[in-house]
C-alpha cells in the first residue's frame, strides 16, 4: 500500500505523524462466533477471574474477551448492591432532575377515563395514590 497516499488522506496538518500498528492479536477460537452464556457460567468465570493474577492470560485461555469479563463483574456488583436495598411496598415518586427550579405551581397532570387531575409537587404520596386509584375505579 502507498504510505504517501494514506498520509495525505488522513493528514490533519497538526504535526502528528501516523503510527504503524505493531501487533494485532485475534484469538483463534473467537472469529465469527457468538456464544450464549448461562448465568451459572458467567458467575463461575467471574469467580475464577477474581482469583487469577493475570486476567488477560485467563481470558485468552478461555477464549473470551477481557471486556466481557469486566462487564459481567460490573453487572454482578450492581446486582449485589441492588439486593442490599430495602424493598418498598408503597409507591414512590422520583423527583425530576434538570431544567428550571420547581415553582409552587409545578406538578403533574393525570388523565383517567376523561377526568384530569393536577397533582402538585407537595402532595403526600399516599394521597396521590388514593386519588389515582379512585379515578381508576370510577372509570371502570
Amino acid at each position: 500500500m502507498d504510505d504517501t497516499r494514506l498520509a495525505s488522506a488522513l493528514d490533519t496538518d497538526i504535526g502528528v505523524p501516523l503510527k504503524r500498528v505493531r501487533r494485532i492479536e485475534v484469538l483463534p477460537g473467537m472469529r465469527g462466533r457468538r456464544r450464549v452464556w448461562t448465568l451459572e457460567q458467567k458467575l463461575a468465570l467471574v469467580s475464577e477471574m477474581e482469583r487469577s493474577d493475570n486476567i488477560a492470560a485467563f481470558a485468552r485461555e478461555r477464549e473470551i474477551s477481557t471486556a466481557l469479563l469486566y462487564t459481567w463483574r460490573r453487572e454482578l456488583r450492581y446486582a449485589m448492591e441492588a439486593a442490599k436495598l430495602p424493598l418498598r411496598d408503597e409507591p414512590m415518586f422520583v423527583p425530576v432532575v434538570g431544567g428550571s427550579p420547581p415553582s409552587s405551581s409545578d406538578g403533574i397532570e393525570v388523565e383517567v377515563g376523561g377526568a384530569v387531575v393536577r397533582i402538585g409537587q407537595a402532595v403526600r404520596t399516599d394521597l396521590a395514590v388514593a386519588i389515582i386509584q379512585a379515578l381508576q375505579a370510577g372509570a371502570s
